[in-house]
Order: structure tokens, then sequence, then C-alpha cells
């Protein structure tokens, strides 16, 4: 009975803040414009969009969508969480440098960016062709017509 008691008090100080509140995984969301690509990432998930997949804090990787032979890639990366700083904060205050240390080494600090993960297949409504938006070679800026003094 004793030893467990004193587990159960030794335990903050060994769990991370940030590991028990935010755990070490975090959903990440898939979205295309239009729906329906195929999202692969880099370590080997994937679905058909719009979709959500649970993926580990500390991991970056590549989403590669593609659609209609057309393919997109986008690089999702991690940094610090506000949340995950307040509670790596605590763990100092806390749960001293093993809870901090746990919440560094599982990634519950961390979060992904972008999140959600967007592409559009779509091309811009608003969007001219290049050779129409650029002037031709031999065109010259209009000028006002001469008028003669005192007309």
């Amino acid at each position: 009975m004793l030893s467990r008691l004193v587990l159960a008090a030794l335990l903050p100080l060994v769990a991370g803040c940030a590991t028990v509140t935010r755990g070490t995984t975090s959903h990440v969301s898939f979205t295309s414009s239009p729906s329906g690509a195929e999202m692969r990432t880099s370590t080997g998930l994937s679905c058909i969009t719009p979709c959500d997949l649970e993926i580990p804090r500390r991991q970056e990787f590549t989403a590669v969508f593609t659609h209609g032979g057309e393919r997109r890639e986008v690089r999702v990366t991690t940094r610090v969480a506000g949340e995950g700083a307040a509670g790596l904060a605590g763990n100092v205050l806390i749960g001293g440098l093993i809870g901090a240390a746990v919440d560094v080494s599982t990634g519950a600090t961390l979060e992904h960016v972008p999140n959600p993960v967007h592409v559009s297949f779509t091309p811009a409504a608003d969007a001219a062709p290049v050779a129409d938006a650029a002037p031709a070679a031999d065109a010259r800026p209009a000028q006002a017509p001469a008028t003669a003094p005192g007309s």
C-alpha cells in the first residue's frame, strides 16, 4: 500500500504535463478542391480527401495529392504550440526537468503546420493567361492629340 502511495506521489514528477494533456499524436486534416484527391504521406499513410489522420506530433512529412493526372506536394513541419509551451512551463514549475524532458522527447509540445493541409486542383477563376496580360512588344502608350495654340 505504501509503495502505491509513493508511486502516486512521484507520478507528477516523471510524467510530462503536455504529454498528459495533449498526447503524443495529433489529428491532421487533408482537403482538396475539388474533393476526392488521393493523398499519400511520405510515411506511408494514405486517404481520399477530405480526411483526417492521426500522426505522431514529432513526425514531419510530405503530403502528396493526386487528382485527374495532376500532382501537388505540401511539406508539413512541426513547431512548438502555444498549449505545448504552457505544458512545458508547467513542468519547469511543478514537474522539474524530468517532466520537461518527457514532453520534449515525446513531441507533446509540438503541432503540425499547416493543419489543415489543403491543395487546389481548380484554376483560379480570375487568373488570366500570361499572353493576354502582357502588352504587345510594339505597343506604345496612348498620347493625347496635339492641339494648335489658341484653339
